[in-house]
């Protein structure tokens, strides 16, 4: 019951992106992803990876004959396109995914029609956990079109001026990539990309007993992963912001500022900015922060390999959120803060609240609307006195991080001593 009525949540709000996004003469959701069984897909790494997620409900026979069945239709599918020269579709781009999409509705199918009970149960959750991870990249890519159409003002003055406590870690970023070099952007931009391809390996490990227990676990990633996106591009309404790149930078055109980033640090009164209406306002907090912020906590109880891949791809997701432009050190504090809160209450609905839960939540909650308030109300005072308010902010941050590493270290269960023997009286 549940997983149904969380279905049809899920699909209300779908076709309600939908219609929004045709009101402003866009396809939406449903029709970019119906578009992909056909038409060359936006992300073929991402439909495969939603495959792999799929595939965890599967025998490892099932698992080849999927995989095969997959390659085989997009090598159809490449051939076709090739034959007829066929081009890839608008925000089209990979040759491949195809056949990763249509093994997903074949398996929906197979469970409708060829399984009863518990296991068509277990498949349907299988299909349903990859389509949520393709639908949530498309419900994204919605959230964005209609966040550039009704905010036609931003706030980057705001944050650009309060940045200025934290010593404008973006434009030290940016010249710090632009000084790497080609290889070192590729690196960073490769990591920016596949950020979902990344939580798919550490969902996987978390996953890998799901065939054989029959059952999924109460708690994974991918729920995470989800609740940040359906819940980050709410604050985008709030406080709208483009970014450095947009606002301070050559890709804002002439709605930027000035092309200031990231040679110059800009000072000015902060005041609402009008900006264009096509460039997405998802900059506060940042969700690429979170999600990579996510990755981290999941991955500290995998296998040392897992766990340094998570410690570089936050490290490397920080460096390309700031590198390129794309968000200020005051969106990734607020991105922390933001994962923390959530992910301690995904954790507290799995054991039951207590106190300590609740206490969390209520903390994190108290310090992200106290980030957001002082950015928008405080930021010359900010700018003002760097040596009280840098500290001050990084120090709300920390805190958060305290509270969660001790509240949730409490939660993990103890071991139980093991039990003595019994001395044994001796012989005389």
């Amino acid at each position: 019951m549940l997983w149904t009525a969380a279905g049809v949540v899920a699909l209300g709000f779908l076709i309600a992106l939908e219609i929004a996004a045709r009101h402003y003469g866009q396809p939406g959701p449903i029709t970019n992803q119906v578009k992909e069984v056909i038409f060359a897909p936006k992300s073929g790494p991402l439909l495969y990876a939603s495959m792999a997620l799929m595939m965890v409900v599967l025998t490892w026979r099932q698992r080849f004959i999927a995989a095969g069945v997959a390659i085989g239709i997009d090598l159809v599918f490449f051939v076709v396109r090739w034959v007829l020269d066929a081009k890839p579709a608008p925000g089209g781009g990979h040759p491949f995914g195809n056949g990763a999409l249509w093994v997903l509705l074949g398996c929906a199918v197979i469970a409708v029609t060829r399984r009863t009970g518990r296991e068509r149960v277990l498949l349907l959750k299988g299909v349903g956990l990859g389509l949520l991870l393709v639908a949530g990249r498309k419900t994204g890519d919605a959230w964005l079109l209609i966040t550039s159409k009704t905010r036609p003002v931003v706030l980057d003055q705001y944050l650009a001026t309060a940045d200025h406590a934290l010593g404008d870690p973006s434009w030290l970023a940016g010249r710090i990539v632009r000084a790497s070099g080609p290889i070192g952007a590729h690196v960073l931009d490769y990591v920016y990309i596949q950020l979902a391809v990344a939580a798919v390996v550490v969902t996987l490990y978390q996953l890998r007993n799901v065939a054989v227990e029959r059952r999924f676990p109460s708690h994974h990633l991918v729920r995470t992963f989800l609740v940040i996106g359906l819940l980050g591009p709410g604050i985008y309404m709030i406080f709208p912001v483009v970014g450095p790149i947009f606002a301070y930078g050559a890709d804002g055109g002439h709605w930027a500022v000035a092309n200031l980033w990231p040679d110059a640090v800009p000072v000015n009164t902060p005041h609402h900015m009008p900006f264009n209406g096509t460039t997405p306002r998802n900059c506060m907090p940042s969700l690429h922060t979170a999600w990579a912020t996510a990755i981290f906590i999941h991955s500290r109880k995998a296998p040392r390999i897992l766990r340094f891949a998570g410690t570089f791809w936050l490290i490397a997701t920080l460096g390309a959120t700031l590198g390129f432009g794309y968000h200020y050190g005051t969106d990734i504090i607020a991105g922390v803060v933001f994962t923390l809160t959530i992910e301690a209450a995904l954790r507290s609905l799995e054991r039951g609240w207590d106190r300590s839960g609740t206490l969390l939540v209520a903390y994190g909650a108290t310090v992200f609307t106290a980030l957001l308030v002082s950015y928008r109300y405080l930021p010359v005072e900010m700018a003002a006195y760097p040596w009280l308010f840098g500290p001050l902010l990084l120090l709300a941050m920390v805190s958060v991080i305290y509270c969660y590493l001790r509240t949730t270290q409490l939660w993990e269960p103890k071991a139980a001593p093991a039990p003595q023997a019994e001395p044994q009286p001796e012989l005389v």
